[in-house]
């Protein structure tokens, strides 16, 4: 079995798939990553499925090594690459051999980002995924953060994968740059007209309160004319709260399962990607729009990403995301 070593990891570094859905009822969320569009990229950049574990990466990226020749991609947005020294470029395929040292540097345009090997990480699954879920602390390895010194266990990579062209993200990748969509939340009636217009017109500011749990939003207070405490109820990734303090809480991939603050809103599915990659310090502003037009949204977004996937081909030129070289 080919194997890989952590040499440098930076913070919050940790396995990730698709996540375990359906033990919500056990007090366990899904994880999964906080960036889904860009894992899915990775791992078909590299010949995987979309559901193979790789690794996630806050900010800083770390040095890899391998005993056996593999494909890796990294993705999430524009970084620094290189195998010994040697600058390459992210959104696209390359091969690194045994002996030869993979570092990724610091993002500069996003948060998350994600390093995915031919083959998949094969550490055990846990309640039937390898997303590591830290405050559970299963999945991954030993349910915990990646450190030096770890091994990771890869799956085979065909014969197939490493002789054939390597790929390249070769049509742009353009997100929505407008603000974050939003639906009603089960607790929208607790907040008056005045604090809808407040939480509609904004903006927000992204503050360094964040981690895969949940991000707080600064700005001008929401209040809860119905309070701001409820009967706790059930969660999902994007579920936005609002406390006594009036900051709103966007509640992400690795949330509580359930809660005790109303929730004005909740963020399109088709955003979330997005919001996760919102620099700290940026500011944001909120769109309500209808269900139907939620569903709308993710469907052409589907669609669009479909698009982007099957385009994926070898080529030298550099890998494009958001129209711009990585």
């Amino acid at each position: 079995m080919t194997t890989l070593i952590v040499k440098q990891a930076g913070p919050m570094m940790s396995v990730q798939d698709l996540g375990r859905p359906g033990f919500v009822r056990m007090g366990v969320s899904a994880s999964g990553p906080m960036d889904g569009v860009a894992m899915r990229i990775a791992n078909r950049l590299v010949g995987n499925g979309d559901n193979d574990a790789l690794i996630e990466f806050s900010n800083v990226g770390g040095q890899f090594e391998v005993d056996e020749p593999v494909l890796f991609a990294v993705t999430g947005g524009a970084v620094s690459v290189t195998i010994d020294g040697d600058r390459v470029d992210c959104w696209a395929s390359h091969t690194l051999a045994p002996g030869q040292v993979l570092r990724i540097g610091a993002l500069t345009s996003a948060v998350w980002g994600y390093v995915a090997f031919s083959g998949g990480i094969e550490t055990e699954p846990v309640l039937g995924a390898r997303s590591t879920h830290l405050r559970s602390a299963i999945g991954g390895l030993d349910g915990r953060r990646l450190a030096p010194g770890d091994v990771l266990p890869l799956g085979a990579t065909p014969e197939t994968v490493l002789a054939g062209p390597q790929k390249v993200l070769r049509t742009p990748l353009h997100r929505f740059a407008g603000p974050i969509r939003v639906i009603k939340g089960p607790q929208a009636g607790h907040f008056d007209k005045a604090a809808w217009q407040q939480f509609l017109r904004g903006p927000f500011t992204v503050s360094a309160s964040r981690d895969r749990m949940a991000q707080v939003l600064e700005g001008q207070e929401i209040v809860a004319a119905g309070g701001h405490d409820i009967v706790s109820d059930g969660t999902v990734m994007g579920s936005i709260q609002v406390p006594a303090s009036g900051r709103p809480i966007i509640l992400m991939a690795e949330r509580q399962t359930a809660g005790g603050y109303p929730k004005i809103a909740t963020v399109a599915s088709v955003d979330l990607p997005r919001l996760a990659q919102a620099l700290t310090g940026s500011q944001i502003r909120f769109k309500l729009v209808t269900q139907e037009q939620a569903e709308d949204l993710w469907i052409a977004h589907t669609l669009a990403l479909d698009e982007v996937l099957a385009g994926l081909d070898q080529a030298p030129d550099a890998a494009m995301f958001e129209g711009g070289r990585s």
